[in-house]
């Protein structure tokens, strides 16, 4: 069986299951391609059946029994010391998404591949121009010790005919300055969660193949180790408390079994975790544990959930999906589903129960020129679980009753009409203070929660 036929019945299953978060194998994403229509295209596709994310929505650990343990009151939200409401509208500096850490933003725009500014005031602090283009769905994913990590181009050089030539680097750059440190060419264009990752002393990248992941000093981009899998072997990754871990199965149509490998992060050597029925797909990480579905058949409504340890502990439940869902999150220990009628369910991984089902209280985007939901954002402090919609509307439900105790309007711009998988909204928390993102508008508010 080809790749391509491989590749489509992982889309059709993949579609069933609706969890946009869930995505095939990394060794089927779509080939390097030139030309700049194309290239958004396979990095677009690549971001909905690459493998599965690492870290899906705001992964923040609520303890075992999930948000129905919580018997405290939601609270009202506090403002960041030093923080006040604002908003930026710096045209290339934001299109392709941000990240928080700290007191500063990271972005990635169409004019520049990092971006950082000041949380608290939206000032821009530094930038990095991009090589040759810009318009990638990626962003910055990971800083640590002072070193932000993001992609851009390979080259910004063209061929004869004027074509864009493909290529992705991993970028280490400084988070004072904005200096770029090192970079490290990418197999292919997959700039997904799954591409690179932070674990123990090192940043894990799938490169220079597309089956093998190098661990790379963070400082320097030397190679420390690398582990490569064999041919017609497909890998999904995770990492749990620094820790990599490999999930792996046959490239075939006929569902196999899942081996499950831990890395030894300070040497690579891989040790055999256990091996699971069927395939399955890395949905993400919940505090110390891996997040793992599998559907007997394509269609199924009722699912299969298993939480894995790094230890190889597991705890399995049945997950029945109800109507078509925009999208899924793992949130905590709650898999958070909104659908495209606009109901969302709060389901404990841990209890195996859906805890509650009500309006998830924004506009629904577009089914026809749209891939989803932005994925919503935690505060733990409140209790309070937030969504955005695509004209900025915003809500936020109690985690423990999916009760609506606030809503609001971010007006950061419309997005451009057609289909909106390249740069989809975004939703962010600092601290208490939100930081909503559309286009290349950004505001940050603070959400007044009703008593």
């Amino acid at each position: 069986m080809t790749t391509e036929q491989v590749e489509k019945k992982v889309r059709e299953t993949l579609r069933s299951v609706a969890l946009d978060r869930v995505r095939a194998p990394g060794d089927l994403a779509e080939k390097v391609v030139r030309r700049r229509s194309r290239r958004r295209f396979s990095q677009a596709a690549g971001a909905a059946v690459a493998v599965a994310a690492i870290s899906v929505g705001a992964v923040l650990g609520f303890g075992g029994g999930g948000a129905a343990e919580h018997d405290r009151p939601v609270r009202p939200a506090v403002s960041p010391e030093g923080w006040k409401p604002w908003q930026s509208d710096i045209q290339g500096a934001g299109e392709r998404g941000c990240l928080v850490e700290g007191s500063a933003l990271y972005c990635s725009g169409s004019k520049y591949d990092a971006a950082k500014f000041d949380a608290n005031t939206g000032e821009r602090l530094w930038t990095v121009k991009v090589n040759r283009e810009g318009d990638g769905i990626d962003h910055p994913f990971a800083v640590r010790d002072g070193v932000v990590y993001a992609y851009r181009n390979h080259t910004a050089d063209k061929e004869p005919n004027g074509d864009y030539i493909g290529g992705t680097d991993l970028m280490a750059v400084n988070a004072d300055n904005g200096e770029v440190l090192w970079t490290a060419e990418m197999p292919q264009d997959d700039r997904t969660d799954q591409a690179a990752m932070l674990i123990d002393g090192a940043v894990l990248a799938n490169t220079p193949s597309l089956r093998t992941m190098s661990a790379l000093d963070p400082l320097t981009g030397e190679e420390k180790w690398r582990h490569t899998w064999d041919k017609g072997i497909v890998c999904q990754r995770a990492v749990l408390s620094g820790v990599p871990y490999l999930l792996c199965g046959q490239d075939t149509e006929e569902p196999g079994d899942t081996d499950v490998f831990r890395l030894d992060p300070a040497t690579g050597s891989a040790e055999k975790v256990m091996t699971m029925p069927g395939r399955q797909q890395l949905v993400g990480t919940s505090g110390d544990r891996m997040v793992l579905i599998a559907a007997k058949n394509v269609g199924d409504k009722d699912l299969r959930l298993t939480t894995v340890s790094g230890s190889g502990k597991q705890t399995s439940h049945s997950y029945r999906i109800e109507g078509e869902p925009a999208n899924s999150d793992i949130v905590g220990d709650l898999l958070i589903s909104v659908s495209w009628q606009g109901k969302v369910s709060a389901y404990s991984l841990t209890s195996g129960k859906t805890l509650w089902t009500g309006p998830v209280g924004v506009r629904m985007p577009d089914k026809e020129t749209s891939t989803g939901l932005a994925a919503p954002v935690v505060s733990a402090s409140q209790g309070v679980v937030y969504f955005v919609g695509p004209t900025g509307d915003l809500s936020g439900l109690d985690l423990r009753t999916g009760e609506q105790v606030w809503r609001g309007h971010a007006e950061t711009g419309k997005q451009k009409p057609g289909p909106s998988f390249g740069n989809p909204p975004q939703l962010l928390l600092y601290e208490d203070a939100l930081i909503a993102r559309n286009g290349s508008g950004i505001v940050s508010l603070l959400p007044q929660i009703r008593d």
